[in-house]
């Protein structure tokens, strides 16, 4: 039986409460919620996705006074980012309070945590009163999901260990449409791990300049080579000429170029890689937006959609 779809916040909240999982809104992306004092619901997030142990998620609170409640210490700059960019899609990474369980950071010994901005997940976060673990609300390694509908195919049927979603609360199309942005506030200085909602160049001016490059193994959502992959092949174009030069040699391609308004091609990325799959689209062709703003954001998910899948 598929799982219902309401935009009933009491009803989410019971279903989170017995320790099922619910698909929340977010600004950013649907995610995949349990509450995140609850171990065995939130293996059941891991067996749904298919995703590895050690991969962390994100814990998502009401209100950014809450920080302190999962943080063993604030650093400053988590403090200056939450201050800033709270509620909104900027993830921090901060030393874990020891109450918070290793299956929600992968072992590690941080943990990210957000303050989203969607009035349906904030006022269930209000009234749960604790945080809730929730990475994106697809199979691991997909494309995410900005719709109810794109979690109901995702996750409507029992993913692998018999585990599926039990509620999606339906807050409309995200209007984001990519992820939050991460920055590991437990180095200095502080580091952006992956792009997002929150410009990089917001991240830098916040904290002065005291930002680094990504640097190390993966440790936080969406730092593998591979990720937010469709089934069928992305190539990627510098300009949409060439982008147009590359697809008259493919079979049933979709061409993407959104260069007019990065907003909206952000909004409408994963929408579009999921209708190469459902169309029957031999191949994605998608023209790279300038290195700047939400163009960071947008390049990293394509060129992640495109890396080598191999193992």
């Amino acid at each position: 039986m598929p799982p219902r779809i309401t935009t009933d916040v009491a009803d989410a909240l019971r279903v989170i409460r017995e320790g099922g999982l619910v698909a929340i809104p977010t600004e950013t992306v649907y995610g995949l919620a349990a509450d995140a004092s609850n171990d065995a619901a939130v293996r059941r997030i891991f067996a749904a996705k298919g995703r590895p142990a050690d991969h962390p998620l994100i814990v998502h609170v009401a209100r950014s006074e809450q920080l302190a409640d999962w943080a063993a210490e604030v650093p400053s700059s988590a403090a200056v980012l939450a201050s800033a960019c709270w509620p909104g899609p900027l993830t921090v990474i901060v030393p874990k309070a020891s109450h918070v369980l290793e299956v929600v950071t992968g072992g590690r010994p941080s943990v990210g945590v957000r303050v989203p901005a969607h009035p349906l997940t904030t006022e269930l976060l209000e009234r749960f009163g604790g945080g809730l673990a929730a990475p994106s609300a697809n199979r691991f390694g997909r494309v995410s999901p900005t719709t109810a509908q794109h979690v109901l195919r995702d996750l409507g049927d029992v993913g692998a260990g018999g585990v599926g979603v039990d509620l999606i609360l339906d807050g409309g199309p995200c209007p984001v449409g990519v992820e939050s942005t991460i920055v590991d506030c437990t180095v200095d200085p502080a580091q952006v791990l992956r792009p997002g909602g929150i410009a990089t160049e917001e991240v830098e001016r916040l904290l002065h300049g005291a930002v680094a490059p990504a640097s190390g193994p993966s440790r936080a959502s969406g730092m593998l080579a591979s990720h937010y992959a469709p089934r069928c092949p992305v190539l990627l174009a510098a300009t949409p000429a060439e982008a147009r030069s590359i697809a008259a040699g493919l079979t049933n391609p979709l061409v993407i170029d959104g260069l007019d308004d990065l907003v909206r091609y952000a909004q409408q990325l994963y929408e579009l890689l999921r209708r190469a799959d459902e169309g029957g689209h031999g191949a994605v062709v998608a023209v790279l937006p300038p290195a700047a703003g939400i163009g960071h954001a947008i390049r990293d998910r394509l060129f992640k959609a495109a890396a080598d899948r191999a193992g």
